[in-house]
């Protein structure tokens, strides 16, 4: 380790490294019924009828280059080339066959990513057997397994994988029925079928190249579960044509990944469509190398990513805002990880909330120390029901939160409501509905057949789309005032946690039918220790410290003098000592709250809000 770099306010006179991008374009049609429809001017190109084509097109290519890297218990990396990968796929897929696995029986995997999970997945796709990656928090994190069950018996499993046994044995002794197989890892279970990852082979036959050759447009994939942000979880079934169109899609708007492999080091979870699609699906489709991140983008296992990101060159790289910020402090005193870092990668990318502008700042200096150059730092918009590309910003804006325009092949549908523009998709890439949930899928579809994807957008710049479009909060989440006036709860909530840092992690928005808007906060209990210099307060006493309390009430008032309006201004609080429960559906795998679920188990909390004798609780402004 070297000393800590100096910056120095050069960013922005820093040439910008120049790779090959989409056109920023889009052809805007403005509708009789006062819809507005946005499309790429550019045609989407062919794409195949399955992903695995990709894979036996590389395994021919470039059969010794590196497909998956993992690093094993000795901290060497493991490493699955193009074609032992395809070697595996055939010989998975033909014991999956051998199982009578179908889209009634498909597979469940409850762990997280690894060479295992990535083999049985690639086995599945080229035998035509769906599978579904599962949030491994509903079989770890959860004490009643609730949410996992619902899903075992939605989806009716014929095969489960765990990587580890012991790890997963009371979630799968609790909800998988005692007829299914379950196959692991290591540390089988005792009592029941169970077969370890590594005899999962078959020698392949006629059958699986019939059956792969039978794969086609249509054919389901995988099965991916929603978050359940704004209720529970939706089974969302994601075909072969899916996969593919969207795949050509990112590729024409990140063209650079047509002219160099891309190889890129990434933890983002499978069971999210963002790290399961997206990521996965660019490194195959384009003949990279994925290596697996065993890190997270938080205090403690951030650490493993910055080891990894010493030691590997991304020419791609994406995280989570908190991602880029954690690693800021590795970035100023590593000479040798900058240098790294910034040597080869053409695009950093972000989602999953926005991006700091002193985060977006200082990763811009570092990089022009260590490269003489700024480095595109871009974002897009998508879903799982999108699989899930379908905006992108390919360009510099001055708002790094900008979503960008419609990839190619896709139509973005702005619907007015109620002051806002309400964004539809349709496409090749968007879902054909939701799997045994049939009035989900009537639900989420209009009468053109456009997916409606609950989120609201607004132009960069009115006179100029082609700036690109800029999230505008959830529909789903909004609610009116009594007085008719309508609550805009996405901006509102920001607005209060950037207000109250570093205080406030979450908050719930009330305030449905009433005269007034109240809050349930979630604060931030390291923050409110610190604070009230305590640093063993907790729960009941730190929330009733009357300095706590008095700069909460400070806050509270200094919001409300800058939001004047009825449906900005805050006018109560109540501080939660109990944290948001994944169980109760409060919050999802992923840490976002879930509105309606708060609203609902904590009724009682704001009837309290709102009560005419307000409890020593309730927080509130002076009239």
């Amino acid at each position: 380790m070297t000393a800590p770099v100096a910056l120095k306010n050069q960013n922005a006179s820093a040439p910008l490294r120049q790779v090959a991008l989409g056109p920023q374009e889009v052809i805007v049609e403005k509708r009789a019924d006062g819809c507005l429809l946005l499309r790429s001017p550019q045609a989407l190109g062919p794409y195949p009828n399955r992903l695995t084509e990709r894979l036996v097109h590389w395994a021919k290519v470039a059969p010794d280059r590196v497909l998956f890297a993992q690093r094993d218990g000795s901290g060497a990396w493991r490493k699955v080339t193009y074609a032992q990968a395809l070697e595996q796929a055939r010989s998975i897929g033909q014991a999956l066959l051998d199982r009578h696995l179908t889209p009634d029986r498909p597979i469940a995997i409850l762990s997280g990513n690894d060479i295992e999970h990535a083999l049985l997945g690639l086995g599945a796709i080229y035998a035509g057997v769906p599978y579904a990656p599962i949030s491994p928090a509903y079989s770890l994190v959860s004490s009643d397994f609730g949410r996992l069950r619902s899903i075992i018996e939605l989806i009716t499993p014929g095969l489960v994988f765990a990587a580890d046994g012991s790890a997963f044995a009371r979630a799968i002794e609790a909800v998988v029925p005692d007829d299914v197989e379950i196959v692991v890892t290591r540390h089988p279970l005792a009592g029941r079928a169970c077969s370890l990852f590594e005899n999962l082979t078959a020698p392949p036959s006629a059958q699986i190249d019939a059956a792969h050759d039978a794969v086609g447009p249509d054919t389901i994939a995988k099965f991916l579960f929603t978050s359940g942000s704004t209720g529970v979880p939706k089974c969302v079934i994601n075909t072969q044509r899916m996969w593919c169109s969207n795949q050509v899609m990112l590729r024409q708007a990140l063209a650079f990944m047509q002219d160099e492999p891309p190889v890129i080091v990434d933890w983002a979870p499978w069971h999210h469509t963002a790290g399961g699609n997206h990521d996965v699906g660019l490194v195959i489709y384009n003949g990279g190398t994925f290596y697996l991140d065993d890190g997270k983008p938080v205090p403690g296992a951030i650490e493993e990513t910055i080891k990894n990101l010493s030691e590997i060159a991304t020419t791609w790289y994406f995280t989570v805002p908190k991602g880029f910020e954690a690693m800021l402090p590795f970035l100023r005193s590593d000479e040798n990880l900058r240098k790294t870092f910034f040597s080869r990668v053409k695009m950093l990318w972000f989602a999953g909330a926005a991006l700091a502008q002193h985060v977006f700042d200082e990763v811009q200096e570092l990089a022009v120390q260590a490269c003489g150059e700024r480095i595109l730092f871009s974002t897009g918009f998508g879903s799982t029901e999108t699989a899930p590309f379908a905006l992108a910003r390919t360009w510099p804006a001055e708002n790094v939160t900008n979503m960008g325009l419609p990839g190619a092949g896709m139509d973005l549908k702005l619907v007015p409501n109620e002051g806002k523009l309400e964004a539809r998709v349709r496409g090749p890439n968007i879902t054909p509905g939701y799997w045994r949930q049939p009035d989900f899928t009537a639900q989420a579809f209009d009468e053109e057949g456009f997916y409606k994807l609950g989120d609201a957008f607004k132009f960069a710049d009115p006179d100029d789309p082609k700036q690109g479009l800029l999230f505008d909060g959830r529909i789903a989440e909004n609610f009116k005032l009594a007085t008719g006036t309508w609550v805009h709860v996405g901006p509102l909530r920001a607005r209060f946690i950037d207000h109250c840092a570093p205080y406030v992690r979450d908050v719930v928005i009330a305030g449905a039918d009433r005269d007034d808007i109240a809050v349930l906060v979630f604060p931030n209990i390291d923050a409110c220790r610190t604070l009230c210099g305590n640093a063993q307060a907790d729960g009941a006493e730190l929330l009733s410290d009357t300095k706590l309390r008095a700069h909460f009430a400070g806050l509270l008032r200094s919001m409300a003098q800058a939001n004047t309006g009825s449906s900005t201004k805050i006018c109560r609080a109540i501080l939660l000592e109990e944290p948001p429960s994944l169980d109760r559906a409060e919050m999802t795998d992923k840490g976002s709250i879930n509105q309606r679920a708060v609203l609902a188990n904590r009724a009682a909390l704001v009837e309290e809000l709102y009560s005419n004798a307000p409890s020593p609780r309730v927080l509130a402004i002076e009239e």
